[in-house]
């Protein structure tokens, strides 16, 4: 006899991905928990600046739909935290979730910031790629979803500044871990991934030289709630960089590292990254892309290489970099190259190199299907068949965006729509079971004859409204 359906869907990852696959059944009508190994929701998205080929402010895209997810009456959120066993069948699941302490009441909490001013400690911001300091208690970035700090108890003193100036008394020291136990019907895999390291490809220079980064440290330095406010700087001095070289296929196809498969987004992003380093940069700045092969295959893509090209003089460069050197006087990189045109050995001096860094599967993945019973393929992803690629190999449960393999934010989002759809599909007799009313503030009296309070806000984040309407 089939056990009674249950009208919740437990989803894992807060990314992009995750967030619109909550959004989307919380409007069908299901409960949904959120759950974020992460202290606040939003993912990788949350620390780029803009998106291609539009050059879109990430965060203006991604900022309401964080604002929905977090007052949603039918998400709740569950963030610090990481699946750790699972039991049952399609339709009634009851999953373990260990909850890692905050060391910091979020009931209580109302996200001031004054606890963070105080902390006399400083530790990396890895929100910020170590590009800038963060003190022990800390939030994730400016716009976290949910806004409730935390306490790093690794670099924490002890001093207990962080617990006097707190007018809620939201710090608790001696907080716990927590193991909670959901039931639900079905279970959504978001987890995305993580930009793969570059320490092990020495031939780089990465962390030996300063002035080469990775993409997402670049990313981190054009956006304008970066550490430098947006200002494109080198590491090294400060600078303004003048000429500027990406390096594509840093951890992708690559067979010593066993990544053997294209990242999809690389050759995308960095064109995207040499197109606003020429508009945030206050001069002329030289932009050049080493590649082996440009694959600019979505809507759009190639029309914006062409652009790049054309009206922002970025300069094509067909070869795979060998080697970086760096010039111990002046921090600046040199690269030497195989020109394929002419066969001759080139030298170019750059003032800062790009690492386009391929994508790996998330922190915990192997841990995470260990408790959920399902399997990844050879390179770390989720495992699912080739005609049905929101499947995982356990029935109930299913995968979208970057764990099943690279993709960009179109396709994480639009697998994620059918990645609910097919969640909802298997609990939909439950539908409105499980979900909360929504309680409207008071309405107020508006009389005509009271001065108007109209408000009028721009946003001043990028060169789209700004190149349009002075926004100063």
């Amino acid at each position: 006899m089939p056990s009674e359906k249950i009208g919740a869907v437990l989803v894992v990852g807060g990314g992009i991905a995750g967030i619109q696959a909550a959004l989307d059944l919380a409007e069908m009508g299901f409960k949904v928990y959120l759950l974020d190994r992460a202290p606040a929701i939003g993912g990788v998205m949350s620390q780029l600046d803009k998106t291609f080929p539009t050059n879109d402010c990430a965060t203006c895209i991604l900022a309401p739909k964080l604002v929905e997810a977090g007052r949603h009456p039918n998400i709740t959120l569950i963030t610090n935290a990481e699946v750790i066993g699972l039991e049952g069948e399609p339709g009634n699941f009851t999953v373990k979730v260990r909850v890692r302490p905050r060391y910091i009441d979020p009931e209580k909490c109302t996200g001031c910031g004054l606890c963070a001013e105080k902390c006399p400690v400083e530790a990396i911001d890895e929100f910020n790629q170590g590009l800038s300091p963060r003190s022990a208690i800390f939030i994730r970035y400016p716009q976290a979803v949910p806004r409730i700090f935390m306490i790093d108890r690794e670099k924490c003193i002890g001093c207990g500044t962080c617990s006097e100036v707190c007018r809620a008394g939201a710090v608790i020291y001696d907080d716990k871990e927590r193991v909670l136990e959901l039931r639900v019907g079905a279970i959504i895999l978001a987890p995305g991934f993580q930009p793969l390291k570059p320490e092990a490809l020495t031939e780089f220079g990465y962390g030996r030289y300063p002035n080469v980064v990775t993409s997402i440290e670049f990313e981190r330095i054009l956006s304008a709630s970066g550490p430098f406010g947006g200002l494109l700087v080198r590491p090294s001095d400060g600078e303004v960089p003048r000429r500027i070289a990406f390096i594509q296929c840093v951890g992708s196809r690559d067979e010593r590292l066993g990544v053997p498969y294209c990242s999809s987004v690389c050759c995308m992003y960095s064109i995207k990254q040499a197109v606003i380093a020429r508009e945030h940069a206050p001069i002329d700045v030289e932009c050049t892309i080493f590649y082996m092969d440009m694959r600019t295959y979505g809507k759009g893509f190639e029309a914006y290489m062409n652009r790049a090209e054309e009206e922002y003089g970025v300069r094509f460069v067909k070869c795979r970099v060998p080697r970086v050197y760096e010039d111990p006087r002046t921090h600046n990189l040199i690269i030497r190259y195989l020109d394929v045109e002419t066969g001759a050995i080139k030298e170019e001096e750059f003032d800062l190199v790009v690492l386009a860094v391929g994508f790996r599967p998330p922190e915990g993945a192997e841990e995470l299907a260990k408790a959920l019973g399902i399997e990844l393929n050879e390179f770390g992803f989720c495992k699912t068949k080739e005609f049905s690629p929101l499947e995982t190999s356990r029935p109930g449960i299913f995968v979208c965006g970057a764990f099943s393999g690279p993709k960009d934010i179109p396709d994480s989002v639009a697998e994620a729509s059918g990645a609910a759809s097919k969640a909802a599909s298997i609990i939909a007799s439950e539908r409105g079971k499980l979900v909360a009313k929504k309680e409207y503030p008071p309405e107020v009296e508006v009389r005509p004859d009271e001065e108007p309070r109209i408000g009028v806000f721009i946003c001043h984040c990028g060169v789209n409204i700004g190149g349009i309407v002075n926004v100063k």
